[in-house]
């Protein structure tokens, strides 16, 4: 399966925002950065997050979905575990009856993997040494768009620089290698923070699964994919690395936007949560010691009350 027509779509996504960009900020050009190709990547990421949404909704449910199954489906574990067959034929019917679809939870994800590949495709492109005049008019660019995002510059460096760009690279461009490993270093770093937090705020919402197998899915996703961006960003443009730090920026609030909306189900079998103690000092802390005081005054015995004996406890006296 071929690529072709996801470079051509999201170079056309992406440069209809520049040049919107473009008529707003004429001179777009502060701190070092030139600010149409940044809000054009931006706006590629919301572009994609708003397509993307209704299946981002359906993602969530079918994790909540899958949740609520979790007992059953250890039932069903549990009754066939020597019949591999009919266990699977026992669970497609539980999800089809409950209407739960395991794969609707990754659908989401795959279907950024093509915009991310066909966006490093793209921008991979951008280099002084790609001088082929035939190689930056493809997937919609003109010349000129070529030239400006050749001359872009994020933070000081080339929007199409990376950790690895050499120094004969940035000849033409007054840049040093140096600086270029520090802003793509500090890129790298926070795409790597906030992926860690991405997958944190759902684990965290949504707790760990019970299942050996899915839990060690969970710490990959958790540790190991923050862990491989460390070398693997290495090779990314700077243009890139800030399309993956917008879309987890963008991810935390969509997560927290909908698992507010759509809280993970609570297991009824758990025991309550429970209560701290109110703090000394504060109104609810004086009110309780006040209810333990009066408990305890009602349990004292009363003066001159004779205390209750305790069946079969009495002494019998003898008779005469």
């Amino acid at each position: 399966m071929t690529l072709h027509y996801v470079y051509y779509a999201i170079s056309w996504v992406l440069l209809r925002w520049h040049d919107l960009w473009e008529l707003v900020l004429p001179e777009g050009r502060f701190l070092g950065t030139d600010w149409q190709w940044v809000l054009a990547i931006c706006f590629l990421v919301i572009t994609l997050r708003v397509i993307l949404f209704p299946l981002f909704i359906k993602q969530i449910k079918s994790q909540r979905a899958m949740q609520a199954l979790a007992p059953k489906l250890k039932e069903l574990q549990a009754r066939y575990k020597d019949d591999k067959q009919t266990l699977q034929k026992e669970t497609m019917e539980l999800y089809r009856k409950e209407k739960a679809n395991p794969l609707m939870g990754c659908l989401p994800m795959l279907l950024q993997a093509p915009v991310f590949i066909a966006l490093l495709h793209v921008l991979r492109r951008i280099r002084p040494s790609n001088t082929k005049e035939s190689n930056h008019t493809l997937y919609t660019w003109t010349v000129e768009q070529w030239d400006s995002a050749l001359n872009s510059h994020v933070f000081g460096v080339p929007i199409w620089g990376t950790f690895q760009t050499s120094a004969r690279e940035l000849a033409d461009t007054g840049v040093s290698p140096i600086s270029v490993k520090i802003v793509t270093g500090i890129l790298v770093l926070i795409m790597m923070a906030t992926t860690y937090l991405t997958s944190r705020q759902m684990i965290l919402k949504t707790g760990w699964n019970s299942d050996p197998q899915q839990r060690m899915i969970q710490k990959m996703m958790l540790y190991g994919i923050p862990f491989m961006l460390l070398f693997s960003g290495a090779i990314f443009p700077v243009g890139v690395i800030l399309y993956w730090v917008v879309n987890n920026a963008f991810s935390l609030g969509q997560q927290m936007w909908v698992l507010r909306k759509y809280p993970p189900p609570t297991n009824t079998g758990d025991a309550p949560p429970v209560k701290k103690p109110p703090k000394p000092g504060t109104k609810k802390h004086a009110e309780l010691l006040r209810e333990k005081q009066e408990r305890a005054k009602a349990l004292a015995p009363k003066v001159g009350a004779k205390p209750n004996k305790k069946k079969g406890g009495a002494t019998r006296g003898t008779s005469e």
